[in-house]
């Protein structure tokens, strides 16, 4: 599932275009914004109602914009934990705001990187990935965002260690109980393996 442009083989380059953007330079920035859009709207669609996602990813670049002065490169630090700490952040601000109350509506319009356009695929595609979201819905929060950091937006432990605040000894005993509780819940909604 890994592709050569993953955010991990990138590093060097993500971390010369902070460099570039602090220094002002906008075009950079914007580099940075087409390298880390699409994971971070995977981060955020699978928690909220697609119609607030938007506006959610919207709001984190902007605050990396006006923090990105903030960042500092440290041997165990990377600016993709830093950025996904940022969506993590407004995600608990947007669930407070909302009183923890989730959608209970879910779009079957998942973003397809690859768009095939095999119908039968498709159609498949987007009754897993719906059935993938409501499994999610189900699960504890900690265990949802594991699940999506890892697997959908390939992050390393390392990195969602960062962003959860987490050791990666913890992290990996968590890992193993939200997989658990996902096989679980994709169970009772009737997906078999």
């Amino acid at each position: 599932m890994e592709n050569k442009n993953s955010l991990k083989d990138r590093k060097e380059e993500i971390e010369e275009l902070v460099l570039s953007s602090q220094a002002g330079n906008h075009d950079d920035f914007a580099k940075l914004y087409d390298i880390f859009v699409d994971a971070i709207y995977r981060y955020i669609f699978y928690r909220v109602n697609s119609d607030d996602a938007e506006d959610l990813v919207e709001t984190v670049f902007l605050k990396v914009w006006e923090k990105i002065d903030q960042y500092k490169k440290k041997k165990n630090n990377s600016f993709s934990a830093w950025i996904f700490r940022i969506a993590h952040n407004l995600l608990v601000d947007h669930y407070r705001s909302s009183k923890d109350k989730l959608v209970e509506e879910l779009s079957v319009q998942i973003p397809d990187p690859s768009r095939q356009h095999n119908p039968i695929r498709v159609t498949q595609g987007a009754l897993d990935n719906l059935l993938l979201r409501k499994a999610l819905k189900n699960m504890k929060k900690q265990y949802r965002d594991i699940v999506i950091h890892k697997f959908i937006n390939e992050l390393s432990n390392k990195e969602i260690a960062e962003i959860l605040d987490k050791s990666e000894g913890s992290l990996r005993i968590l890992q193993f109980r939200a997989l658990k509780a996902l096989k679980k819940e994709l169970l009772n909604l009737g997906m078999k393996y």
